[in-house]
C-alpha cells in the first residue's frame, strides 16, 4: 500500500494502479471516457485531468492525466484546483462541439455516460454555433444500432472489440483530421460478444437494436437480479420489464463469474419470453381451461398412481425437485438423454472426487498455459472463450513487469508484448475462433481427440495410461509443467466419455485446474437431483408402466430422435406437459400448464463450475405460475419453504439456501426497490387506462419490491437489481459498488459454490474408447455447435432466429461441392441437406449443427449414410 495525498488529504491506495482507479476506489467523483477497468488506459480523451505537486511545498504543480498517472507514495494531486477543473471542462466542451443536441430522443438518455460526465464537470452552455461534422450511420446487424454522429473518439469501441474480443471487422477508420468507427462497409458485426459495445461506448454510438422495437427509457423499467439461461456458465443479469414485456437484458457485474461483459446469446436471447410461441393458459385436449382445473387435473392423474416426472435441465432445482417430490424418488427421470446423462455424471464424480479444482472464469484468465479438449468453447460457452482470450496475455504480462511497465497501461503492455501468447492449444472436431491465438491445433473425431488428450497425459506423468504416439504431445506437455497456473477445458459436447476421462487425466498429470462445459442452464444442478435417464423413462412406458408423464420444461424431441418420442408419447396415455413455449412435446400433450419463464419466476440454478445462483422475477406473472410453485399442490406457498425441505431429500444441494439472502431479507426494515426512484410510477404509466393507485403487487419469494420504494443503501451482491448511483446513472455506476475498482462487490459475489473436490492423490483413468468404424458406405456423422441455434430457447428471441443457420451436413472437400443437396439418414431419419465444405473434416466424417431443427436430437457421434439426390 501507498499514502497519496487528494486535496490535502491522506489516502491509503494501491501503489500498482494508477490514480484514476484509486481516486474511483475511494469515491472521488473524476471524469474520464477512454478508460475502463477491464480495458486499462491509453489517455485518449485527457478527461481525467489533475493537479500534481512535487511535495507539500509546490503551490504551481502540473496538469496530469490521472489514467496513466501511477499512485506512487507519497503523490500529491488536487482534484478540485481551479486549473484541473478548467481543463476538464474544456474537454468536455471540445467533445460536444460536434455532438448533437438529441438527448431527449436518443435511446442511450438517461442513463449516457456522457451527459454523467458532462454534469459533473459543469458544463451547461454550448457557445459553438457553426456546422458540425455529421457521418452515414452503418447497418451492424439485429443486435447493435449505430449512429456515429454522437461519436466523441475514446477508442473504447474498437479496443474492447479488437483488443479483449479478438474481433477484426470492426475499426478506427481515418482519413485526413477524421476518425469513423465503423466497419468497411454495412454488414451483421462478426464476434459473439459485439453487443457489449453497447456498455462499452460512453455515449449513444452503439446501441441495443432489440430495445429500440420496444423502447422505453431506462428510469422507467423495473429490474430484478437474474442468471442466463442460454448455457451452463451462470452469467448474473439485470432483466428489464416495462408493460409486461420484457425490455433488455445488461450485464450485472459478478467479479468470478462474467465481469463486464456478456455474450450476444446471453443479451439478445431474452425475447423468448416476448415471442407468440409463449405458453399462455391451460389447455385440456386443446381446450382452454382455468388454473384451477388444470391443478385439479394434475392431483387426479397423480393420484391414479403410475405416473413419473421427466425432469429438466433448462428448469429450476426448485421446480425439479417439486417435481420429483411429486412423482416420488423412484418416479422421477432426469429428461436427459442416456449418453448425455453418463457423461453429466462423470463430470459430477470428477469434480467431486478428483483432486483437481474447479477454476471460477476470474481464475481462468489468471491461468498461463491452457488445453481446450474437444470443445468448441466460443459456441458452446462464450464467455469462458472471452476468459481464455485473456488467459493467452499472461506472457506478455510477464514481459511488461520486467520492463516495470504498469499492467493498467494497456498500450505499453500490449507494445512490450506483441504477438506474445501464453500456451493454448486447441483440439477439436473442426475449426474454431480459438484457433487463430492458439500455439497449436489438433483436428479429429472425438475418439482421436481422446488417445491424443490420453498421449498428452502420459508425456507429463510417465503413470497416467499411454494410448499411442502423437509427436506434439510432448510440447503440450512441457508447456503445462513449465506454467504456474495451468488449465484444461472441456466437456460434453462431443458425446465422448473418454474425452472427459482424457481431459481429467491431463489435468491430474500437470495439476492444472480443470473446467467442464455442460450444456445447459441448470445441467448440474438437474443432475444433483438424481433422476433416472429419459432412456430409462422410453423403456418404462414401452413396458406398460406408466400411466401419466409429466413433463417440466422440457422438449422431448431436442433429446431424442422423433421416431423414440413419437413410440413413448403413443405408450403413455396422458401425457401433461408444464412449459413456457409451445413446443413439439407441449403440442402433443393432453394437459397444457403454462409455466412462468426466468423472468416470470424465482429459483436457483447450478453452473458449470458448480456455483448455485439465485435469479427472481422481474415482474409478476400474468396468468402463469412457477413450475415448482404448481407442482408444489400447495404444498410450498414461498420459495424458502421449498429450499428448507432440500437438504433432507439432497443433502449434496443443501446450501443452495445461501445463494441470496431469503425472502425475509431487510434494509433498515425495507425492502429492496426494483424501480429506480426516478421512475415514472406506475400511476403515471397506467393512467390512459385509471388514474387511481394500482396496488402494488407482493413478491413472497424475494426481499425486492415491484416499486421504487426501498432501502437507500446498496444491498448485497445477490440482490443488487441494478446499478446506480448519484450523479452515475450509466453502467460505470458499477464502481460504486465494488470494494475497489473491479473487484468484488461490496456486498459479497453472488451464489454458493456446491461442488469442491476431496481427493488428493491421483486416480487415472484407463480410457475406454468409442470405436465408430465405417461399415459399407457409411459415415461418422459428429456434432458442431453454433452460438445461435444450438441453444433452444434464444431459437424463438426475433433477434438471434435471423443470425441461426439454415440447417445443413458439412463435409471434407473433398466428398461433395458447395452446396450440394444429399439425403443424410441417421438414427432411423432422412433429411435432405445442402452440403457446406469444411475442409479440416477427415475422409468419411461428416457433420451435423447441433440443436438446430429438425436436427435436434439426434445422438451425435453416430454413424449415418450419405447420399447425392440425383
Amino acid at each position: 500500500m501507498a499514502t497519496v495525498y487528494i486535496d490535502g488529504k491522506p489516502y491509503a491506495v494501491d501503489a500498482h494502479q494508477n490514480l484514476l482507479d484509486q481516486c474511483l476506489s475511494l469515491g472521488f467523483n473524476l471524469p474520464y471516457f477512454c478508460w475502463h477497468p477491464a480495458l486499462g488506459s491509453v489517455g485518449a480523451c485527457r478527461q481525467c485531468a489533475v493537479k500534481q505537486f512535487k511535495d507539500e511545498h509546490d503551490t504551481r504543480g502540473k496538469i496530469v492525466m490521472a489514467c496513466i498517472t501511477q499512485a506512487s507514495d507519497g503523490a500529491r494531486i488536487s482534484i478540485d484546483d481551479p486549473e484541473a477543473v478548467k481543463f476538464r471542462a474544456g474537454v468536455i466542451e471540445g467533445l460536444m462541439l460536434n455532438h448533437p443536441h438529441d438527448c431527449p430522443v436518443c435511446d442511450e438518455g438517461g442513463e449516457c455516460h456522457l451527459q454523467d460526465m458532462t454534469v459533473m464537470t459543469g458544463h451547461d452552455y454550448r457557445r459553438y454555433r457553426f456546422e458540425k461534422r455529421t457521418f452515414r450511420n452503418q447497418d451492424l446487424g439485429p443486435f447493435v444500432n449505430h449512429e456515429m454522429n454522437r461519436c466523441i473518439q475514446c477508442y473504447r469501441c474498437v479496443r474492447f472489440y479488437r483488443n479483449y474480443a479478438g474481433g477484426r471487422d470492426l475499426n478506427a477508420l481515418s482519413i485526413h483530421q477524421t476518425v469513423y468507427f465503423g466497419r468497411n462497409q454495412d454488414g451483421v458485426l462478426e464476434n459473439e460478444f459485439s453487443g457489449n459495445l453497447v456498455e462499452v461506448c460512453p455515449t449513444g454510438v452503439f446501441t441495443d437494436k432489440t430495445l429500440k422495437r420496444h423502447y422505453t427509457r431506462k428510469w422507467d423499467l423495473m429490474y430484478a437480479p437474474s442468471i442466463c439461461v442460454h448455457c451452463a456458465t451462470g452469467c448474473n443479469v439485470s432483466a428489464g420489464e416495462r408493460y409486461g414485456t420484457l425490455r433488455r437484458i445488461v450485464n450485472r457485474f459478478h467479479h468470478e463469474v462474467n465481469g463486464y461483459f456478456l455474450c450476444d446469446r446471453g443479451r439478445y436471447g431474452y425475447e423468448f419470453v416476448n415471442s407468440d410461441k409463449r405458453v399462455r393458459e391451460a389447455r385440456l385436449n386443446g381446450n382452454a381451461i382455468t388454473a384451477e382445473a388444470a391443478r385439479e387435473h394434475l392431483r387426479e392423474a397423480v393420484e391414479r398412481g403410475r405416473a413419473i416426472g421427466i425432469g429438466s435441465p433448462r428448469a429450476s432445482l426448485e421446480s425439479n425437485f417439486a417435481l420429483r417430490t411429486l412423482a416420488g424418488p423412484g418416479h422421477f427421470f432426469s429428461g436427459i438423454a442416456d449418453r448425455d446423462q453418463r457423461l453429466v455424471a462423470l463430470i459430477l464424480d470428477i469434480l467431486r472426487r478428483g483432486p483437481c479444482r474447479v477454476p471460477t472464469l476470474h481464475e481462468i484468465e489468471l491461468c498461463d498455459a491452457v488445453v481446450v479438449l474437444g470443445e468448441d468453447v466460443t459456441n458452446t460457452a462464450p464467455r469462458i472463450a472471452l476468459s481464455v482470450r485473456q488467459a493467452v496475455r499472461q506472457r506478455s504480462f510477464e514481459m511488461a513487469e520486467k520492463l516495470k511497465i504498469p499492467l493498467w497501461l494497456d498500450d505499453g503492455v500490449r507494445d512490450a508484448g506483441q504477438d506474445q501468447r501464453s500456451p493454448l492449444f486447441v483440439a477439436t472436431i473442426a475449426s474454431t475462433h480459438l484457433d487463430e491465438i492458439a500455439s497449436g491445433v489438433f483436428r479429429g473425431v472425438p475418439d482421436e481427440i481422446a488417445r491424443f488428450g490420453f498421449a498428452v497425459a502420459h508425456a507429463i506423468d510417465s503413470a497416467a495410461p499411454s494410448s499411442g504416439d502423437f509427436p506434439a504431445a510432448r510440447g503440450i506437455a512441457d508447456a503445462l509443467k513449465g506454467a504456474k497456473r495451468p488449465l484444461v477445458v472441456s466437456g460434453a459436447s462431443c458425446g465422448s466419455e473418454a474425452v472427459i476421462q482424457a481431459a481429467a487425466n491431463i489435468a491430474q498429470a500437470c495439476g492444472a485446474a480443470l473446467y467442464f462445459i455442460v450444456p445447459e442452464c441448470n445441467t448440474l444442478g438437474c443432475a444433483m437431483v438424481a433422476g433416472g435417464s429419459l432412456d430409462a423413462a422410453f423403456r418404462l412406458a414401452a413396458e406398460g408402466n406408466v400411466d401419466t408423464a409429466i413433463v417440466l420444461e422440457n422438449d422431448l424431441y431436442r433429446r431424442a430422435p422423433a421416431p423414440d418420442v413419437d413410440a413413448f408419447i403413443g405408450n403413455v396415455p396422458h401425457l401433461i406437459v408444464l412449459d413456457s413455449l409451445l413446443t413439439r412435446t407441449a403440442e402433443r400433450a393432453e394437459l397444457l400448464v403454462p409455466a412462468g419463464t426466468f423472468a416470470e419466476s424465482a429459483g436457483t440454478f447450478v453452473s458449470g463450475e458448480g456455483r448455485a445462483q439465485r435469479f427472481f422475477e422481474v415482474f409478476p406473472p400474468d396468468g402463469v405460475r412457477e413450475s415448482w410453485r404448481t407442482l408444489g399442490m400447495g404444498r410450498w406457498s414461498t420459495l424458502d419453504e421449498v429450499l428448507a425441505d432440500l437438504p433432507a431429500e439432497l443433502p449434496g444441494l443443501a446450501r443452495a439456501r445461501d445463494a441470496a439472502p431469503s425472502a425475509k431479507f431487510r434494509i433498515a426494515g425495507a425492502k429492496i426497490a426494483r424501480e429506480a426512484h426516478r421512475s415514472s410510477g406506475r400511476t403515471a404509466m397506467l393512467a390512459n387506462i385509471n388514474v387511481s393507485e394500482p396496488k402494488t403487487p407482493v413478491d413472497p419469494d424475494s426481499p425486492l419490491s415491484f416499486s421504487m420504494e426501498g432501502a437507500e443503501k446498496k444491498p448485497p451482491g445477490a440482490l443488487i437489481p441494478f446499478f446506480w448511483s448519484a450523479g452515475w446513472n450509466s453502467i460505470q455506476a458499477t464502481n460504486t459498488y465494488q470494494r475497489e475498482v473491479g473487484g468484488p462487490l461490496n456486498g459479497g459475489d453472488p451464489g454458493v459454490r456446491l461442488i469442491e473436490s476431496s481427493a488428493k492423490e491421483k486416480s487415472y483413468f484407463a480410457g475406454v474408447f468409442e470405436e465408430f468404424p465405417a461399415e459399407g458406405g457409411e459415415w461418422l456423422i459428429v456434432p458442431i455447435h453454433h452460438i445461435f441455434g444450438s441453444d433452444e430457447l434464444s431459437l424463438s428471441a426475433q433477434a438471434v432466429a435471423e443470425l441461426v443457420p439454415a440447417p445443413y451436413v458439412a463435409v471434407g472437400r473433398e466428398s461433395f461441392a458447395q452446396n450440394t443437396m444429399v439425403r443424410v439418414e441417421i438414427a432411423g431419419q432422412m433429411f435432405l441437406l445442402p452440403v457446406r465444405i469444411r475442409s479440416e473434416l477427415g475422409a468419411r466424417v461428416a457433420a451435423l449443427p447441433a440443436g438446430i431443427p429438425p436436427l435436434a436430437g439426434l445422438p451425435l457421434p453416430q454413424r449415418g449414410t450419405i447420399e447425392e439426390v440425383k
